[in-house]
């Protein structure tokens, strides 16, 4: 908020001398709650529009039976109620009268009553969490098809915008987003029935109030409906005056919540640096600082619930007493039976609930509309990907099969989402089976050029035209995913799908033979207990079980000693000599593994190819002498 009332002064200009200073702060500081307030109200219009595609094409005719027996058993629960508190006055009445016979007839007939209560409050249960099981089943897989569609996950790092945590958006807010409205659309359906059906049992059963004023009487029909309504406003009323900062509150600490949360999941994931660097000292100042910030939020959340709590306690203590005060006059003047005092209590008591619903619900709905609000932001985020890859617009790259060719680079400029160019007017042929080494200083865009020709970066402009089938990416630091080391080899196939002795051959080969009695344990440390030369001989396993026709390194030998990269290097020739590898990296020992190299240099408008050099001869002399020399398999760990 303080950096956009400085963004505003700052757009307005200075102040003139006869202006008040305060007054222009306060209209930019309204100016600036006006512009969060639309921004909440879009992405809350975007949640919905995203969400109540459960009824309108997901969930089908099982999102409307559900809605309707939900709806059902609230009624058949709001004709219980109705009963019990007609069994209030007739107990009671029974008793005031002491008439044994009737006291034993409500007796009986109360053990039904409750029995039917509790059964309906069993299936009301069932119903709306299968109801909200079933819509957070759907919202989050209508999500996840969302995010993991043509890269997104990724370029989201790449991109300005509010879907930073998107892990968390997609775990909990989306899980809190769906489980409320359905508490809330209960509870306001059951808040309303029962204000209608107990309001009309206060009519009905106070009747008019007659106080004398001199020698006239003042008559105060439905006293006690009005009583109610009164007593209501006045209590809802506090409540709403006291409560109205919770939503913002609330979004605070949820994110103030969630920005500890990912000080604690990089500490994890950059642990061995940290640890390396000796990083515990300033990692600790990160984390209570951030921690600091979530105390201060809770604190603000705090003074709310005092607030709230006091008036929701002092509501409490006095509404069971009004109803008895205010008919206390015409039961002892014999107007009014103990049954019906009590029964009139007893629809007070609920018409209050019913009124006092929604205010005592206002922070679940400050929860509610921060977790909406949050989960909507993420897919604002995808809506704005998806719709750059919709539009026909020169700020991305077009990817097209090849009908000849391995690759084919048309007058390709790599830029960043802003406009700046990376790489240039890259224009060039890459034929099946060719290759290719792209070198050059860092910084010249080579690994944003692999990430293009993959279909990772779409900013930028010009044609990549590539065979999309067999196509295999290699990064410089190879992902390891949860299970099994045969799953780690085999991925991103299952690990059905490859030949068992396959897999074991090639554990063997690329120096990994020492964890072949490991290949089936299943461990989610496996990306901790491998290093960096392992993994990138993992990443080679991979390549040589899957055979593609199409492979792109990026430095996927960074990692190795020259004997480890010589070997694995070699071992991929053999195995895969047809296919086309297009690689970075920057030892010159990889130039004997290659046919061709292009030198990217670093230009101001962005980097260049600027040579194309032909490495036939150095290549040849380079096979040929490690087709003699024996095959070497190293189990030491790299």
């Amino acid at each position: 908020m303080a950096g956009y009332i400085l963004w505003r002064i700052n757009q307005v200009g200075p102040v003139p001398v006869h202006c008040d200073a305060g007054r222009a702060a306060k209209k930019i500081l309204t100016m600036a709650e006006d512009e969060e307030q639309q921004t909440r109200q879009y992405l809350l219009a975007r949640f919905w529009e995203a969400a109540l595609g459960f009824w309108r094409k997901g969930g089908g005719r099982t999102a409307w039976w559900l809605t309707f027996t939900v709806i059902i058993i609230a009624l058949v629960n709001l004709g219980l109620q109705y009963r019990l508190n007609v069994w209030h006055r007739g107990m009671f009445d029974a008793l005031d009268q002491r008439d044994s016979s009737g006291v034993l007839y409500q007796t009986i007939i109360f053990f039904p009553l409750i029995f039917g209560v509790v059964i309906v409050a069993a299936t009301a249960t069932h119903a709306k969490l299968t109801l909200q099981r079933r819509w957070r089943d759907w919202l989050n897989a209508h999500v996840l098809d969302q995010w993991l569609t043509s890269g997104r996950y990724y370029q989201l790092n790449l991109v300005p915008g509010d879907h930073s945590n998107p892990e968390y958006r997609v775990a909990e807010d989306l899980r809190l987003s769906v489980e409320a409205p359905v508490e809330f659309a209960i509870g306001v359906f059951s808040a309303v029935g029962s204000a209608i059906v107990f309001i009309g049992v206060l009519w009905f059963i106070g009747g008019e109030l007659a106080i004398p004023l001199g020698n006239t009487m003042l008559r105060i029909p439905g006293f006690l409906v009005i009583a109610a309504f009164i007593y209501a406003v006045l209590a809802s009323g506090s409540m709403v005056m006291i409560a109205r900062g919770f939503v913002v509150v609330s979004e605070n600490k949820n994110q103030a919540e969630a920005d500890y949360r990912y000080v604690f999941t990089r500490l994890r994931e950059n642990g061995e640096s940290i640890a390396m660097l000796g990083g515990e000292t300033e990692e600790r100042a990160g984390l209570d600082q951030a921690f600091a910030t979530v105390r201060k939020r809770w604190r603000e959340l705090m003074m709310q619930y005092i607030r709230t709590t006091v008036v929701s306690q002092a509501s409490n203590g006095l509404a069971p007493i009004i109803p008895i005060l205010l008919c206390a006059p015409k039961y002892v003047g014999g107007t009014m039976t103990l049954g019906e005092v009590m029964q009139a209590a007893s629809a007070f008591m609920i018409v209050q609930v019913a009124f006092n619903w929604l205010v005592e619900n206002y922070p679940r709905l400050a929860d509610w509309t921060a977790s909406a609000c949050r989960l909507a932001s993420l897919l604002v985020s995808l809506d704005r990907l998806e719709r750059a890859e919709c539009e026909e617009t020169t700020g991305r790259i077009v990817r097209k099969p090849a009908e000849d060719g391995a690759l084919r680079l048309r007058d390709l400029s790599v830029n960043l989402d802003d406009g700046s160019a990376v790489v240039n007017e890259a224009d060039i042929e890459i034929t099946p089976g060719e290759k290719v080494l792209v070198v050059g200083e860092s910084g010249t865009g080579k690994s944003t050029l692999v990430r293009a020709i993959a279909g990772l970066w779409p900013w930028g402009s010009g044609e990549i035209l590539i065979r999309f089938e067999g196509l295999f990416l290699m990064p410089q630091e190879p992902y390891v995913p949860l299970g099994t080391l045969r799953r780690a080899v085999a991925y991103p196939l299952s690990p059905d799908e490859v030949d068992d002795a396959m897999v074991r051959k090639t554990v063997e080969e690329v120096g990994l033979g020492h964890f072949l009695d490991r290949l089936d344990e299943d461990t989610t440390t496996w990306e901790h207990i491998l290093s960096g030369g392992e993994k990138q001989r993992l990443a080679f396993a991979r390549v040589l079980t899957q055979r593609p026709e199409t492979i792109i390194m990026d430095e996927a030998t960074a990692a190795l000693d020259p004997p480890g990269q010589e070997q694995l290097m070699r071992l991929l020739l053999e195995r895969l000599p047809d296919a086309t590898v297009i690689s970075v990296g920057h030892r010159p020992e990889l130039e004997a593994f290659h046919t061709r190299k292009l030198v990217l240099e670093h230009r101001a408008d962005g980097a260049r190819l600027v040579s194309d050099e032909s490495l036939h001869r150095t290549f040849g002399r380079s096979a040929r002498l490690l087709s003699k020399l024996p095959t070497r398999r190293r189990s030491r760990r790299k």
